[in-house]
């Protein structure tokens, strides 16, 4: 399983995924789930994505492989005018992908489901924040719906519910994302360690943090134990409350 989980917010775009991918109890590894691309000055974009493996590193594949050998019948990442038209190639990469493997997968019983995630921004534009469905349709982000999980998503969504909104400043959404990875990784064998995060603060067109947080990590550790301890602390004033 995997837990993934983008922020938009008016100040940039906040994306973290874990790492871990299994298919059974004795055949689990790490799996990078977070991808980039960039051109200085004119766009930026990051995807996670979620589901059938195979399914998901085919459609990037793909996308790159688009990318180092253009066809001018076939729009790119790096030539869509919008970021509304790259989650459009995303969309239909992910349906290519879906049309040549899902009909042998089903076949077999094997789940050909995948998500991805799309997030960035074009000079001119706005931060834009997407989810491509496995048909290759996708929705995105709101005012009203800030966020998207993929996932296991039930753990880290009360956090998120709680606090997030567009106007939330851009660090509290990196701190509310770790917290609602935390509160996942705790409650779920399937997601865990390391994690990426990548941070986009709107007009900049570049990323303010791109990195790996290892599950050896001090400071994550630090900052797990104190979510920790705050929740304690929490209960025990909510015990002295008449309800």
């Amino acid at each position: 399983m995997t837990y993934c989980v983008g922020i938009k917010l008016n100040q940039g775009l906040v994306l973290l995924s874990d790492t871990r991918t299994n298919a059974g109890v004795d055949n689990i590894s790490k799996v990078k789930k977070l991808f980039t691309w960039q051109v200085p000055g004119e766009r930026i974009i990051s995807m996670m994505t979620a589901g059938n493996l195979a399914i998901t590193q085919a459609v990037i594949s793909e996308i790159n492989e688009r990318i180092e050998a253009p066809n001018p019948n076939e729009p790119t990442i790096f030539s869509a005018p919008t970021m509304f038209e790259v989650a459009q190639v995303v969309g239909d990469t992910m349906r290519k992908i879906q049309n040549r493997y899902g009909p042998g997968l089903a076949a077999r019983n094997v789940d050909s489901g995948a998500t991805i995630l799309v997030a960035g921004q074009r000079v001119g534009g706005a931060p834009r924040l997407f989810l491509v469905y496995a048909a290759g349709n996708f929705i995105e982000a709101t005012e009203d719906s800030p966020f998207f999980q993929l996932g296991e998503h039930k753990y880290g969504k009360p956090i998120l519910d709680r606090v997030i909104n567009v106007d939330t400043d851009i660090q509290d959404g990196v701190i509310c994302a770790l917290l609602s990875m935390d509160s996942t990784i705790r409650s779920n064998l399937t997601v865990g360690m390391p994690l990426d995060l990548a941070v986009i603060r709107t007009d900049s067109l570049e990323f303010e943090q791109i990195r790996r947080i290892e599950a050896d990590d001090p400071k994550f550790f630090e900052f797990s134990n104190a979510w920790s301890n705050a929740l304690r602390e929490a209960f025990s004033e909510m015990r002295m409350m008449d309800v």
